[in-house]
């Protein structure tokens, strides 16, 4: 049904101001937060404020009578908070806050008119951007970031080339996304939990960083018996208790709601730690995604959702999954603080994590963090996202308009073939020119403290020492065939206790088929 309006020139007048205001404050795009709230003023754009508002049909004429289709299309959404015409005596008070009510029929459009910035610290060439501050990393982290980085190359390669000569059943690679996992790690302390996905197989950088050692990540691809899952995961499901890591789960998006509750235990608990659980932009297509963020937001509950969006689902683009501009803005949707953030620039990543953690303990509240990571070629030509620096006077943002993005420079999986939904020439130029790693060892060469030498050394170590750990544990027995059925019921019952005989019975027919089971 359409209403219809006649607006008074008093109601037109103040429209008009409130228009005003608003390309006044576009104008000023620099005082924009890091963090883009959830909460909002209750004064207008023309200065008046809702909690005091005047009469609502003060002396106006009539309001109703001559039709006017224009009232029913969709506003930007920058231009919501309008002044009313001077209606302003009349009010809803809704949990949440008061909705001040209006005669202008105006729609939340379905797009804001500029989308949300990406941060950025380092430039393409790893130096700092002109006016830019930041928390500064010490040359012990630096160097720690750094090695680390490298020596996850190094194990996704010859993880890889393993794979491939049938050595281990199942790989995937962090290639091009090493600054991510490594840069937030090195944000948080021992004591924050992590919980990551199956599409998040990207993060054993967070356990590198803490401490997982070469020969550990050897034993659980091998699946042998020193694998702290008794070799009933796929490889690359990694966990640690004395990490704080849980294991990971192959059901997407399971995670999210199970690291709201492990945030909502640490909170009751007066914990001075957070849990950080990642994703990807597939798994924010879940319903376990949504009813995630809105379990954090009710609850206040101390978590970063730290969500890596390469634009793919494995081989699905992110233009199939959504239409909002990326998973930022969804943050904003549950009332979450949020951020979007250069996936290639491991300072920016760094100090983005490292700020959210700050709030998600001391203001008890959930923070999602959008990695911007890289897109097909023919997106990347028509997508112009604002990228931010920050100003040393108080932390505020200053807007340059650049392309800066990380890429998932391998395949989904050894099971996938990227070259398939997109062109080798891309996947080799984010390889060699858009390369995370390359960036920060620039900046940490800039600073005096690395040099050729460190790095020889470095990637000749980490490549000797992967390949010895690949050999130990390939000699480590496999663990026994009742580890199968063990460790869920204390008793264990009789239709496990059938299968376990049936499964004896058909290795005992085909012996040279499972030639390591005892």
């Amino acid at each position: 049904m359409a209403i219809w309006f006649r607006k008074s020139i008093n109601v037109s007048a103040n429209y008009l101001k409130a228009k005003t205001g608003l390309w006044g404050l576009l104008n000023q795009r620099h005082l924009s937060p890091c963090f883009h709230s959830n909460s909002s003023s209750p004064t207008s754009l023309n200065g008046k404020n809702y909690r005091n508002p005047p009469s609502f049909f003060g002396n106006s004429t009539t309001l109703f009578g001559s039709r006017r289709f224009e009232s029913v299309k969709a506003g930007r959404q920058e231009e919501l908070r309008y002044d009313n015409g001077g209606h302003q005596d009349q009010a809803l008070d809704f949990p949440g806050g008061t909705v001040p009510f209006t005669p202008e029929m105006r729609f939340i459009s379905e797009a804001s008119r500029e989308r949300i910035p990406c941060y950025q610290v380092l430039d393409d060439n790893g130096n700092l951007i002109m006016h830019s501050s930041f928390v500064q990393v010490n040359k012990e982290d630096a160097v720690k970031m750094y090695s680390t980085m490298v020596t996850l190359q190094t194990m996704d390669t010859i993880f890889y080339e393993a794979q491939r000569q049938g050595r281990i059943s199942f790989y995937l690679t962090s290639i091009g996304e090493e600054a991510i996992s490594i840069s937030s790690a090195a944000a948080l302390t021992p004591e924050d939990v992590i919980l990551a996905q199956e599409t998040q197989y990207r993060e054993p950088g967070v356990l590198l960083w803490r401490g997982f050692t070469l020969q550990e990540f050897a034993n659980q691809c091998l699946g042998n018996k020193s694998d702290y899952g008794k070799g009933r995961q796929m490889p690359i499901h990694y966990g640690s208790n004395k990490h704080n890591y849980f294991t990971v789960s192959s059901p997407i998006a399971t995670q999210l709601p199970q690291a709201v509750g492990a945030a909502y235990s640490l909170k009751m608990d007066g914990k001075d730690a957070c849990v950080v659980t990642y994703f990807g932009d597939g798994g924010s297509s879940e319903g376990d995604f949504h009813a995630a963020l809105n379990f954090a937001a009710v609850m206040e509950a101390p978590v970063i959702f730290i969500c890596r969006n390469n634009g793919w689902a494995i081989s699905t683009p992110v233009s199939e999954q959504f239409r909002s501009d990326g998973i930022v803005v969804k943050g904003q949707a549950y009332g979450i603080r949020s951020i979007r953030v250069d996936g290639n620039d491991a300072l920016a990543v760094y100090n983005a994590t490292r700020a959210a953690r700050e709030m998600a303990i001391t203001e008890q509240r959930p923070v999602l963090i959008e990695v911007q990571l890289g897109f097909l070629k023919h997106t990347l030509l028509t997508l112009h996202i604002p990228i931010l620096t920050v100003d040393a006077s108080e932390l505020r943002l200053v807007v340059k308009t650049e392309n800066a993005l990380t890429y998932r420079v391998g395949h989904h999986s050894t099971s996938d073939d990227s070259t398939k939904y997109r062109p080798v020439d891309e996947i080799e130029h984010w390889k060699m020119s858009r390369n995370p790693i390359a960036r920060f060892r620039r900046w940490v060469d800039g600073n005096g403290w690395w040099n050729d030498k460190d790095e020889s050394e470095l990637r000749g170590n980490a490549r000797k020492q992967l390949l010895h750990a690949i050999q130990a544990a390939e000699k480590v027995e496999k663990p026994p065939l009742s580890d199968l059925f063990t460790d869920v019921y204390e008793n264990t019952p009789s239709n496990l206790i059938q299968q376990e005989e049936l499964l004896r019975q058909t290795i005992q027919r085909h012996p040279q088929d499972y030639p390591s089971v005892e």
